[in-house]
């Protein structure tokens, strides 16, 4: 359900910020709107994601040394 909410920000976030530069005169709170929510969804979902332990990168230079 999370994930799906992460997305629909993006989604959202993009659509927003695309249509508000779409029209003749730019409206700028509706551009910096669209890039705050696009930013949350993506916020969201970095945050879940787990980084690159140091020990499997040393396991995998011992395994391997070049």
């Amino acid at each position: 359900m999370s994930k799906s909410i992460n997305y629909l920000l993006i989604l959202v976030g993009g659509l927003v910020a695309l249509y508000a530069q779409a029209g003749e005169t730019q409206n700028q709170y509706l551009l910096i709107g669209g890039v705050v929510v696009l930013m949350m969804g993506l916020y969201r979902i970095s945050r879940n994601l787990s980084s690159k332990s140091e020990s499997s990168d040393d396991d995998q230079h011992q395994q391997n040394p070049e």
